[in-house]
């Protein structure tokens, strides 16, 4: 923990206290010091021991510190629980945070492009090398990985998770709480329906109905059987 994250948080607009401490949250403490805009407190978890160190930042508690936290002055909180594969826990952690007054900041790697038109809502991520283009809109708490590109026109809606290297052609919609793989592709102007989850290097070629989950490596709609001699 460097001097800047020592600080007391008593009147501070950038003071910043991270909920989870597991794979994610390292990843969202190096994407705060390299954005460099805001000052990392310490980190909530309720299964972590207090006092233990993730690259250099203490962890402060479980979530009955947050009250504490807001008293003396910390106003923003970020989600880092990826919630991959059960995305309710995500959920959860969003819940926990607003009922304790925290705000969550919009944060993004310096290194990824965000075109000037587009919309990010409060608590998006979007991580290293992310590459977002025109007109695109972003819900709530989503998180856009390392290496995605998001073409012009998408919209996504909140707390959509895709994983690194995934690919959104222009005009993809994306319902709430979908969860997209690595390396998946979704088509032109495709809808993928309310958590539906697309397995990764997955391609989508159709709409995928709310709650369907699409298979690693497969192509969706699953091709129609051919009879033998029959071209496809």
């Amino acid at each position: 923990m460097n001097l800047a994250e020592s600080q007391s948080s008593a009147g501070d607009a950038t003071a910043l206290v991270v909920y989870g401490g597991g794979g994610h949250s390292k990843t969202i403490i190096e994407l705060v010091r390299a954005a460099g805009s805001l000052r990392l407190v310490g980190i909530i978890d309720d299964n972590l021991p207090i006092g233990m160190s993730i690259l250099g930042l203490p962890v402060l508690g479980g979530a009955d510190r947050l009250p504490g936290l807001f008293a003396d002055g910390v106003r923003l909180a970020v989600n880092a629980v990826g919630g991959i594969g059960n995305v309710s826990v995500r959920i959860r952690v969003f819940d926990t945070i607003a009922r304790a007054g925290f705000s969550c900041p919009t944060l993004v790697h310096p290194s990824a492009w965000v075109e000037s038109s587009v919309h990010l809502a409060d608590g998006v991520q979007v991580l290293a090398k992310t590459y977002i283009s025109s007109d695109v809109q972003i819900g709530f708490g989503s998180v856009i990985n390392a290496g995605v590109v998001v073409s012009h026109d998408c919209i996504l809606g909140r707390i959509v998770n895709l994983s690194p290297g995934a690919m959104l052609a222009g005009g993809v919609v994306i319902e709430d709480y979908v969860q997209v793989g690595m390396a998946a592709t979704i088509n032109l102007n495709i809808r993928v329906g309310q958590e539906a989850r697309i397995g990764n290097g997955a391609t989508v070629k159709s709409n995928v109905p709310s709650g369907q989950v699409v298979r690693a490596g497969t192509i969706w709609p699953i091709p129609e059987f051919q009879p033998a001699g029959r071209q496809a």
